[in-house]
């Protein structure tokens, strides 16, 4: 049922990895300049990607267990999107390519929290479901 908290989260998630990593900015380099995510290919595929396993996640609603897999998956998804934001930004010597980090940045951290309220509310709903089939 589409009317479901978890529906809401994964909405968030979407709105966040589709929408918001291409309107606020990932970081500034030296010259001044706003980095966004369509400005380097595997931000904007890795952003892309989790936006699209939202989608999937909420238009597979009759399948809980698949919504927690793919929720699951998301979820790596954007640990390794967060650990490529912090690699990029400590690995660069000096003031040479980010001189300051963008809320961009923190897009992964706000989708990871929703996918788990996400998964708990599935979870929820899954033992609600086992609970009743046993009073059957």
């Amino acid at each position: 049922m589409l009317q479901r908290i978890q529906t809401l989260y994964m909405g968030v998630v979407f709105i966040l990895s589709g929408v918001l990593s291409l309107v606020f900015p990932l970081w500034t380099n030296a010259k001044g300049e706003l980095i966004y995510a369509p400005h380097s290919g595997i931000f904007i595929g890795l952003f892309g990607i989790s936006a699209a396993l939202a989608a999937y996640a909420i238009i597979t609603y009759n399948n809980r267990m698949k919504q927690f897999v793919v929720n699951r998956l998301n979820m790596i998804l954007n640990v390794l999107l967060l650990g490529l934001f912090v690699f990029r930004s400590l690995n660069l010597s000096g003031e040479s390519e980010i001189s300051e980090k963008g809320i961009g940045m923190f897009l992964p951290v706000l989708s990871i929290l929703f996918l788990v309220l996400a998964n708990r509310a599935i979870k929820k709903d899954e033992d609600l479901v086992k609970s009743v089939d046993r009073l059957r």
